[in-house]
């Protein structure tokens, strides 16, 4: 698993982890039972904070999406099979956009805004 940041973003980087996990979910790379890397080993590899690493893993917990446990760190649950099944229906929804000619920011605002 290949978690991604943008340090020139304005979103948190923390948000941004829990976004690259959802997204590595919904494309199917995690199963339930997989192991996240260690938030050590994140920390080290992104050069943040390894604070930032755990208040991440802990919204991701705190969503049901992990479960974390002293030793054997977290684990990804049951819970990310519906995240899973839209995979099908985002790369629907994106070659859609790609023939009507929208950009990728102007479906991402699209879809947030039909989201609220």
């Amino acid at each position: 698993m290949l978690i991604r940041v943008d340090p020139a973003s304005d979103t948190p980087i923390f948000a941004q982890i829990v976004a690259s996990v959802h997204a590595d979910a919904a494309a199917g790379r995690l199963a339930a039972g997989d192991r996240l890397p260690s938030a050590r080993d994140v920390a080290g590899s992104l050069g943040i904070n390894l604070h930032t690493v755990l208040r991440a893993y802990q919204q991701l917990r705190d969503e049901g999406l992990v479960d974390m446990r002293r030793g054997r760190g977290a684990i990804v649950t049951d819970a990310v099979e519906p995240l899973a099944h839209l995979h099908h229906d985002i790369a629907a929804l994106v070659a859609r956009a790609r023939t009507l000619g929208l950009a990728a920011d102007t479906l991402a605002a699209l879809v947030k805004e039909t989201y609220r």
